[in-house]
């Protein structure tokens, strides 16, 4: 089993059963989080984020990085943009070793607090088409994916699904009636 940073995480959940679930502290990420939100990233993804993309990412004034602590060490991040009606995430990962666990449950419950009926009313993201572990978790969370992003990113020409969660569904808008093929292909 591959532990990650310091070889922390891996020790730390290896004594708990997978229904166990864990209380995390979710924080503000500050730059001593690097190392260990480098791990969660690389460890993560194919395409993964270089320390440069998260510090250029954080540098923008409407962008916050926030990390799920357990036992003193980052066990996921989520990074996301502030606009005027949404949020966006930009990149969201748990560490491996630490995942169904109920902590990013607890990440996208963190940020579904953040909204308003009045100001920002929906949360946004991009998962790649070839990502259904994330498609299925963000569907779990109630978000939709409500369009395809063709040739969305540029390191692979991959097509993206945009997802979205909305805190009301009174006002729809043009994007909710595109067909979600996530669903679909659960038979939902």
């Amino acid at each position: 089993m591959h532990t990650g940073a310091r070889g922390g995480v891996g020790a730390m959940m290896a004594g708990r059963t997978q229904k166990e679930l864990v209380r995390v502290h979710i924080r503000w990420m500050i730059r001593r989080d690097m190392p260990e939100v480098l791990v969660a990233e690389q460890e993560s993804f194919d395409y993964s984020w270089t320390e440069e993309d998260f510090l250029r990412c954080l540098r923008q004034r409407n962008c916050i990085g926030m990390v799920a602590e357990y036992n003193e060490r980052v066990v996921g991040f989520m990074i996301y943009e502030l606009h005027k009606t949404k949020l966006h995430i930009l990149n969201f990962a748990v560490h491996p070793n630490c995942r169904r666990l109920g902590i990013g449950e607890q990440m996208v419950a963190k940020l579904i607090g953040k909204l308003s009926s009045h100001r920002r009313t929906k949360i946004t993201l991009a998962v790649r088409e070839t990502n259904l572990t994330a498609q299925l978790f963000f569907r779990d969370q109630i978000f939709r994916a409500v369009k395809v992003l063709r040739g969305y990113y540029e390191d692979s020409g991959e097509d993206a699904f945009l997802m979205q969660y909305r805190i009301s569904n009174d006002v729809p808008d043009d994007e909710e009636t595109t067909f979600n093929r996530v669903a679909h292909m659960e038979g939902n």
